[in-house]
Formats: C-alpha cells, structure tokens, sequence
C-alpha cells in the first residue's frame, strides 16, 4: 500500500493524518489533474451505469464562458466571494475522484466561496437558473463553514443546462450543518457533479439531495473525517419518469476513529425506460475504531418498463467497531396497504398517492424547514399526477 494524506486546514480541523491508500476499483484516487482521470470506456466499474454519450460531449472537457444566473439571500453569517482555482483547493477538502469534476474544476475559471460564520438566523439560499442546453456550464463551489458555527444552506436547481460542477464542503470542528440540494432542472438538463464533505471533529452535517428534473443526473457524493466525532447523514429522494436517468453515488471514507455515518436513499420511478441508479460504498479504515454505519436504498416502481440498480457496498480494515450495515429493496406498489386503505373508503387513486407519500415523508419531514417541505410535496404531487391521477391537490 502507498500512503496518502488527509490535510487540515485553518478552517479549525484536525492535524494531518497519515492513512494508508486502499487500492480499490470503487472509488479511484482523488486528484485535480485532468489526466489523472483518464477518459471512461464505460467499462470501468464507477462508469458501467452511465449512459456517456447522453452526456452531451462533457466528457471531452471544452472550455466554454457560459455561465448559470445565481440569485441567492444571505443571513448575516453567510458571505459570497470569487476566489481563483489556486485559492479554492488551498482551502482544502475532497479532491475530484473523477474527470467531470476534475474537468470542473480546471474549467470553471475560479470558484464561488461561500463563507459561513456564526449561527444563522435563517438559511442561506442560492438558486442557480440555467439558460440553455447549447452550452457546457463548468462550476467550482466551495463552501467553507467555521469551527462551532450552525448553518443551513440550500441549493436550488431549474431551468434548462449542461453544467459539470465540483463542490467542496469543509467543515470546522463542532460546527452543525444542514444541505438541502433540489435539483429540479427541467426534462432536457444534464447535470453532473461531484459533492466532497469534509467533516472536523465533532461536526454535525445532514446533507439532503432530492433529484426530481433533468434528461440525465450523475451525482457523486464524497464524505472524510478531519477528526474523531464526526457525524454525517446523506439523505436522498429522487423521483424519475419516462427516459430519465439519475444516478447517485455515495462514498464513505471512515479516515478517523469514533465517526458515525447513516445513508439513506429512496427512490420512485414511472414510465417506460426510466432508470435510477444507487451506489453507496462505505469504507471503514484501520484507524477507524469504534465506528457506527449505515446505508439503505429503497425503490419503489410505480409502472412497467423502469428499471433501479441498487449496489450498496462495505470495505472494513478494522474488527473494532461500533456498528456497520447495509440493506437495498426494489418493489412495487404494496398490495396489503392499498388493500387496507380502501377497505376503509378511500379510492385507489387516493390511496396509492398516500402509499407514495408514506414513502418518502420520513426523509422530508426531516428538513425542518417549512417553507423547503412544502415545495418539495409539492413537485412531488405533480410527479405523481402523471401516473396515480390528478387529483385537486396538485398545483402547477
């Protein structure tokens, strides 16, 4: 094995720590050169899902000056810079782990610093609108959350895009962090991007991803630990229709001891060739004693002709731990439920729109941010109208 090391940063981590590289075809090594990052076959196992020609020429890397309209609304605590690539990785955090963020990364021109200071008041949100499909967007983010600071940011996607973005989380010891990620493009966007979580000792982070829009999403969600104590929750919904394809991608690197990880991810898909993809892979290190971790994937196939890959995964090097699983399910409409439902009055079409929000309220209600929740039932209602009926609920 060769070495590699996890750097601390003046963001208030953790020393150093020395770790030993784990030679493995799931997660490659991260780097910022391009080339490190050779361009995929399709055949390499972190490829074999995505479908690359759909990805609207990304792969080759073209410089392009178009850009996404930001709109964002910042309590005080949360402050917007440009920073330059050079400044952005001296800030620390995941490197790429493959070529689009790589690409992203050398292709962005700079990178957008969101700084977090403090207890927020109210959540710092940014709304990122693309234009058009005829232009290749690169983005470089990185969000920069200060020791014992307590923050919710949200992230909101619309319009129509290709867009390939890196962004980097570092967040300093104790601090508590919550990312709500809507990615809500419409039917014809391509969205790729690469979500690195740096978590400090004792630092709290709930990252919520809900993928309703877009042609094609590929989205790779990266998690270390700068210190022991840290804790990370990777919660996730995504609803797919007809010829859509989302992908989500977890990787849990256990890189100290005594941290904590829970995923869970659920999914619904309808119509014909709609394709999700889940693949979640935790890796719990030698010097990871005493850790606790989880992941779940459930899917839910509401129409013939859609079809879930599900592979979660765990690597351990240490016998010391404190807990580790996984489960995965794919199944359809629950019969007895239905049953149950409307042997009490309710009419199929009622009873199968509960079913489906039965499913996934448990990760919305989490959020704890009304106004997010509400939109998130929304979008939901109108996924739901096009296959379960269109009851008066539903608003555009």
């Amino acid at each position: 094995m060769t070495t590699a090391t996890v750097e601390g940063t003046d963001n208030g981590m953790a020393a150093a720590l020395e770790l030993d590289h784990v030679q493995s075809h799931l997660h490659p090594e991260p780097s910022y050169d391009v080339e490190a990052h050779p361009k995929p076959t399709g055949l390499e196992e972190i490829w074999r899902f995505t479908p690359l020609k759909r990805l609207r020429g990304l792969l080759d890397g073209t410089p392009s000056d178009a850009s996404l309209e930001w709109k964002d609304e910042l309590p005080t605590g949360a402050t917007l810079t440009t920073i330059t690539t050079d400044e952005a990785k001296a800030i620390g955090g995941i490197a790429p782990l493959d070529r689009l963020a790589a690409l992203a990364v050398q292709n962005a021109g700079g990178a957008t610093l969101l700084s977090i200071d403090g207890e927020l008041d109210a959540p710092a949100r940014i709304r990122l609108t693309g234009t058009s499909v005829e232009e290749t967007v690169w983005g470089h983010i990185v969000v920069k959350v200060a020791p014992f600071s307590k923050a919710t940011i949200a992230f909101d996607h619309i319009g129509s895009t290709t867009y390939a973005t890196n962004v980097t989380y570092v967040v300093g010891d104790g601090a508590q962090l919550d990312v709500v990620n809507l990615v809500d493009w419409e039917d014809d966007a391509v969205h790729a991007v690469q979500n690195g979580i740096s978590v400090g000792r004792d630092a709290t982070v709930r990252f919520f991803e809900f993928t309703l829009g877009g042609d094609l999403v590929r989205s790779s969600t990266n998690v270390d630990y700068r210190g022991p104590g840290g804790s990370v929750d990777l919660l996730g919904i995504y609803f797919a229709d007809a010829g859509q394809h989302l992908e989500h991608r977890q990787f849990v690197d256990h890189t100290a001891p005594r941290t904590r990880s829970n995923v869970e991810y659920k999914g619904a898909l309808q119509g014909q060739d709609a394709h999700t993809v889940w693949i979640g892979n935790v890796l719990i290190r030698k010097v990871a004693e005493g850790i606790d971790t989880f992941e779940q994937n459930d899917n839910l196939v509401l129409t013939d002709g859609a079809r879930a890959d599900s592979v979660p995964n765990l690597e351990i090097e240490t016998g010391d731990i404190a807990g580790a699983g996984h489960a995965s399910t794919t199944g359809r409409f629950d019969d007895e439920h239905l049953f149950y439902l409307q042997s009490r009055g309710i009419d199929p079409t009622e009873a199968k729109r509960l079913v489906v929000h039965g499913f996934f309220n448990d990760i919305i209600r989490r959020i704890g941010v009304e106004d997010l929740q509400e939109r998130l039932l929304s979008a939901i209602e109108l996924e739901l109208a096009a296959v379960v009926g269109n009851p008066a609920a539903v608003t555009a």
